[in-house]
Order: C-alpha cells, then sequence, then structure tokens
C-alpha cells in the first residue's frame, strides 16, 4: 500500500511538471484528478464537484441526467472552447482518451491556443505592410486627415470665440451645431488616422505605468452626463484583486472603453449600462484583465455580429442614417485589442441588449507585484452610484464569519423583495453584493453566487429562486 502511495505521488509530480493541461473524468464527466497546468490555465481552486462539461460545454453536455461526449475518445486534436471558473472563455486544442488503467475513465489533455492565434494575426499584419500599394494608400490618407484637420481647427477656434462673445439664444444654438460638427469631423479624422497606421503596421504601443482606477474613473466622467441625460442607470465594477498600477498603453485601452460606452449609450434608450473588470489570468509580471460593457439597448441579430468589426461597416445601412457613425469605431478597437495581446466579442439578442467583452495583457510594476487594491470607489454622480453604495456598504468582513453570514442574508432578503416587487435593477444590485461578499468561499459557493446574479440579469424569477434556495442550502 506504501509503494502504491508512493507512485500515485510520483505520477502527479510528473503530471504537474508538463506544459498542458491535463483532467482524467470518469464515465459521468466527473474530475477526479486534474494538473497544476489545469488548475492555473483554468483558474479553479478545487475541482471537487465540477465535471468536465462545466469546462467543455462544447464537447460535453448532461442531458437528461445522462453524461454524453460529442466526440468519442480516439485521441484526435479537436479545437474547441474552454471555460475558465469565472465563465470566461478561450481557444483551445484538446485530444481525448480511454483511461486503461483499473480505474477507467477518461483522460483529457489540452492546451492554451489563443496566444498562437494572436501571432498567427501579427505575422499575417506584418506580411500584408510590405505592399507597396498599401503604403502609397497610407501615405495619401495620412496627408489627407492632416491637410483637413487645420481648417477645421480653425472653425473650431472662432466658433469658441464667437460664442464666449454672443448673447442670442438662436444664434448660440446655431453655433453649437457647428462646435459639434467640428468635434465629430475631427473624431473622424482620428479615427481615419488610426485605421490606417494599423493597415500599415505602424501603429506602436506607448507603454507607461498608470492607476487604473483612476483611468476607469475618468472613462465614466466622460460618459456618465450623456447616459444620465437619457434617463439610464450606470454601473461601474472593478474587481478588487486588480493591482492598480499597471503598464500598458493608457490612452489606447480609454480609446477601446469609450467607444464601447459611447455605442452603449448611442443604442440604448431605456434600462442600464454596466462596465465592469475582472481577472482572468496572471503569469509572472503580466496580467490578463476582462473588461464588460454591457447595455440594455437594441441588441444585434447573430447573422449581424460578424459585420461589427470589418471596416467601414455598419449592421444595417438604416443605423448609419439614424445613429450616425462610419463603422470604423468597433474595427479600431479590435485592432487595438489584439495589439495588446487580446480579442474582443458580443454577446447579443434583438431587443434585449448587448454584452461587448474584450482582454487584455498588461505589466504589474515590480512594486505593485504582490499588492492588491482594497476596494474601487467612484464619485456618486448618479442615482445608481448612491444606490450601490448603500447595498454594498460594510463588506469587508471576510468570508465564513458570522457578520459574513449575516450580511449575505440581509441582501438575500432584499433581493427577494425586489424579485417580488418585479424591481430588477435593485434586484441585481443586491446580487452582485451578495457575489462581492462571497469573495473567498469555496467554489461552489462562488459559482451558487454567480449563477444567482446571472439569473437576475436575465430577470427569470424560476431561476432565480432556485438559484436563492441554492445559495442558502451551501451556506448552513
Amino acid at each position: 500500500m506504501e509503494q502504491l502511495s508512493e507512485n500515485r505521488l510520483y505520477a502527479r509530480k510528473i503530471a504537474d511538471t508538463l506544459f498542458e493541461l491535463l483532467i482524467k473524468f470518469n464515465s459521468s464527466g466527473e474530475i477526479g484528478f486534474a494538473n497544476e497546468v489545469a488548475y492555473n490555465v483554468l483558474m479553479y481552486n478545487s475541482m471537487e464537484e465540477t465535471n468536465i462539461a462545466d469546462i467543455f460545454p462544447g464537447m460535453f453536455m448532461i442531458e437528461d441526467g445522462k453524461f454524453i461526449s460529442r466526440e468519442p475518445a480516439d485521441g484526435r486534436m479537436i479545437s474547441t472552447n474552454a471555460y475558465r471558473s469565472n465563465n470566461t472563455c478561450f481557444e483551445s486544442e484538446i485530444r481525448i482518451l480511454k483511461d486503461e488503467g483499473p480505474a477507467g475513465g477518461y483522460i483529457l489533455v489540452g492546451r492554451d491556443v489563443s496566444g498562437r492565434e494572436r501571432m498567427m494575426r501579427e505575422l499575417k499584419a506584418a506580411q500584408n505592410s510590405g505592399e507597396t500599394l498599401s503604403k502609397v494608400k497610407d501615405e495619401f490618407v495620412a496627408t489627407v486627415t492632416h491637410e483637413l484637420r487645420t481648417p477645421v481647427n480653425g472653425i473650431l477656434g472662432n466658433i469658441k470665440d464667437l460664442m464666449s462673445k454672443e448673447q442670442d439664444p438662436d444664434a448660440l444654438y446655431t453655433m453649437e451645431m457647428i462646435e459639434k460638427s467640428c468635434a465629430d469631423m475631427n473624431a473622424l479624422i482620428n479615427n481615419i488616422l488610426d485605421f490606417s497606421k494599423l493597415e500599415a503596421g505602424k501603429f506602436e504601443l506607448e507603454e507607461r505605468e498608470f492607476s487604473l482606477h483612476n483611468m476607469i474613473d475618468y472613462v465614466k466622467r466622460n460618459h456618465v452626463n450623456k447616459i444620465r441625460e437619457k434617463g439610464l442607470d450606470f454601473f461601474v465594477t472593478v474587481s478588487p484583486d486588480i493591482p492598480d498600477r499597471l503598464v500598458g498603453d493608457e490612452l489606447r485601452l480609454e480609446q477601446v472603453l469609450n467607444n464601447l460606452l459611447s455605442n452603449a449609450a448611442k443604442f440604448t434608450t431605456v434600462g442600464k449600462i454596466m462596465l465592469e473588470v475582472v481577472t482572468t489570468a496572471r503569469a509572472g509580471e503580466k496580467i490578463e484583465l476582462f473588461f464588460m460593457v454591457v447595455d440594455t439597448g437594441i441588441g444585434i441579430a447573430d447573422k449581424d455580429k460578424d459585420k461589427l468589426f470589418k471596416d467601414f461597416s455598419q449592421v444595417d445601412a438604416s443605423i448609419s442614417r439614424k445613429y450616425g457613425g462610419t463603422g470604423l469605431g468597433l474595427n479600431i478597437s479590435k485592432k487595438l485589442v489584439n495589439l495588446m495581446g487580446g480579442d474582443i466579442s458580443v454577446d447579443s439578442m434583438p431587443g434585449k441588449g448587448s454584452n461587448f467583452n474584450f482582454s487584455v495583457w498588461l505589466s504589474v510594476p515590480r512594486s505593485e507585484g504582490d499588492m492588491f487594491v482594497d476596494d474601487f470607489h467612484v464619485d456618486p454622480e448618479t442615482i445608481a452610484d448612491r444606490q450601490m453604495q448603500n447595498i454594498t456598504a460594510d463588506m469587508s468582513t471576510t468570508f465564513g464569519s458570522a457578520e459574513n453570514r449575516e450580511e449575505i442574508e440581509k441582501r438575500i432578503m432584499k433581493l427577494t423583495l425586489c424579485v417580488e416587487m418585479d424591481t430588477w435593477d435593485k434586484a441585481e444590485m443586491f446580487a452582485d453584493a451578495v457575489k462581492q461578499l462571497t469573495i473567498g468561499a469555496p467554489k461552489e459557493v462562488t459559482t451558487a453566487a454567480l449563477r444567482l446574479k446571472m439569473a437576475v440579469q436575465k430577470e427569470n424569477r424560476e431561476k432565480t429562486v432556485e438559484s436563492i434556495e441554492a445559495l442558502r442550502l451551501l451556506l448552513v
């Protein structure tokens, strides 16, 4: 027996030295073993009671209580998406093999190939940049846009001077429209210049140390007034485990967020807009951040999603007539995100809103490597912000303490009341507070809290009630 234990320990040490993730599961999909790479890549603290279908839903499923694999265990290389414990995903390649040992079951070997795909995109861009015709086009675009900027700025300066002297309301209104048109023209010129540089492969990121929270607060201030004027709620959440000081191109990160928030405000007339930032991976001095911009706007049909990130493309020609825009913003945002080591995508349904999300890799300064921010506070400029501050107040208690459990129960009771009264906006705030209060809890608790928040976001009463009961059972 002692020799058997030593052999198992030796086998685990070997598995932990592999560069690929290794997972063993039984015929029901229940995971019995995973190596250290799997835990790090998939961001699990424990895989007890975790099913392989939770990680690879495109390959495995549970239907009517029965575990089903969509592919045979023949060792072929299969491309699919793998989901981390926080529900973010990445491209992966896996092989499924039968375990010939006495315990039986299956063995899955896989790897994250998202970095390889990024390198292929960069290689293709570098090859295209060498074409002579492309160089001529880029030089022409750069010259014309620079020439356009001079008269536009001249008009803008003169209009601002006249506005300071004009008293007639009608004349002021006309001047304000001219000022706005000049600002729109400058934004268009900047987009065309960025697009030209990105297409030519001449665009370089300017990486400097910056404060993430100051940057997010600046972005919020740029949009809060416009969003508030439309009667929309605006929520901003930054995960407390993200270091404040980071190294990256702050201005380009702002540009992407500004574009996504501007689109959210443009296409949303009722409801809310949310910006959330979480950590998805960390490797040495590098950290991967995952940004989500969620709105309750007009939404996008599945067949139209591919058009969003193409050059000068709009989902529908009527959109540019009704809302304005050239279709360049999302294309530029995608290219900038790719340069920062990530990718951008969208989940959306017509009439239900959209969730634009992207990831980027940033560096952590040595002085901040082991320091984490306790909380993120934004200026309470909207009623929604003040409500959120009240709901999430006094949440610094450690999970598992009597005070912590009492705070969780208080918010669950208020959440239940909000559901009964059909006030889903407030219910979502309480669900988010419950999620924050379960930070540091075992995986099954944090998963239950996340499922509760997702059920509330979808305004699904039945699923919300089930999630509340499931969470309460885990907290007993």
